[in-house]
């Protein structure tokens, strides 16, 4: 299948065709009305030429130099100033081949010849810029048509990722194997330690039931995350026992932080699912958060596993960095036998 035209390939064809119909009906015109003389066939000749020309620069210069992104105002503006310097600059080009032409005997006019006294001079120029105005207004109308309908569609589709990331995180967040050992370690409790299944029950219900909740662009409070962060650690206590250990350093001067729902929760969760979860003894997990330089800092640390965990789909963290936007970022590095998680939040 053939590739299709390139758009400033098609313009170019266009603008041709275009000021050639224009040339063609200018001396159509003439003809009809009598007026057919050499020297304004000169003329029809090259004012379609020169706005040929122009109209393609004027493009050109806006496409170059983004006149779209500059707003309404600043693009008409842009447009009017090249309109009028390039209709005065047309009429200039056809008086310099015109009057040359007429001194020479190579072309003869009508009447009494060439007249640029002021009043019909600027008649000249009012008709060039209307009908250069009527064009380049057209193009540019189209243009922005097709760049709104092109932004539009990229929201869409830029949307539709993110979605696609919502629906894979929320089910990374429901994650089988989690609620699966939950349910068989709950069973477990019911006959040994009641009171322990009973907190257990609330404890599975209050993550699973935030799971659920929070979606989208949620900004909560670090106290808030870290209240689900909690409950996800004692359900996931009760199943590693004694190979989870957890350290907590936290500023107190960070809780009223914003961070995205359900972000420490997501790193707890991989730092359980990739070291603890694989280092037999099973090890320490430690989180460290502050606020420094106007942004919240989170770090979560586990153990590296004696042998590399299996490669994950990385959804939550693809979710958690479409999340973080502009000036936020997080990051996976190994140091020593630990693995690190740095998050960086801007407040």
């Amino acid at each position: 299948m053939k590739n299709a035209v390139p758009p400033i390939r098609g313009f170019w064809w266009l603008n041709a065709v275009a000021w050639g119909l224009y040339t063609g009906l200018s001396l159509f015109m003439l003809a009809t009305f009598g007026d057919i003389a050499s020297g304004m066939v000169l003329i029809c000749v090259t004012l379609g030429i020169a706005l040929f020309l122009f109209s393609g620069g004027i493009r050109a210069l806006a496409l170059r130099q983004a006149w779209w992104n500059r707003g309404g105002a600043g693009l008409v503006l842009r447009l009017l100033l090249a309109i009028v310097l390039s209709a005065s600059l047309t009429q200039l080009i056809i008086m310099l081949v015109l009057l040359p032409a007429l001194r020479w005997g190579w072309v003869a006019m009508s009447g009494s010849g060439a007249d640029y006294r002021p009043a019909a001079a600027l008649g000249y120029w009012l008709n060039t810029a209307l009908i250069l105005a009527m064009w380049v207004g057209a193009w540019a109308a189209c243009h922005g048509v097709r760049r709104a309908r092109h932004s539009e569609l990229a929201r869409l589709h830029a949307e539709a990722e993110r979605n696609a990331l919502e629906r894979d995180a929320l089910r990374a967040r429901l994650n089988p194997h989690f609620v699966f050992n939950a349910l068989n370690n709950l069973r477990a409790l019911i006959n040994e330690d009641t009171a322990r299944a009973r907190e257990m029950v609330t404890r599975l219900s209050n993550t699973l039931r935030r799971a659920l909740e929070h979606h989208g662009d949620v900004l909560i409070r670090l106290e808030h995350e870290l209240e689900l962060v909690e409950d996800y650690l004692a359900v996931e206590e009760v199943h590693y026992e004694q190979r989870l250990q957890v350290c907590r350093r936290i500023d107190a001067a960070a809780m009223h932080a914003l961070l995205p729902a359900m972000a420490l929760q997501l790193l707890v969760e991989n730092a359980i699912k990739h070291g603890i979860a694989m280092t037999p003894e099973g090890g320490e997990l430690d989180i460290t958060i502050q606020c420094r330089d106007g942004a919240l800092h989170i770090q979560v640390g586990n153990p590296l596993p004696p042998q590399a965990a299996p490669a994950g789909h990385g959804v939550g963290l693809a979710y958690l960095r479409a999340q973080l936007g502009p000036g936020g970022h997080v990051e996976l590095r190994p140091e020593g036998k630990r693995m690190l998680a740095h998050l960086v939040v801007p407040q």
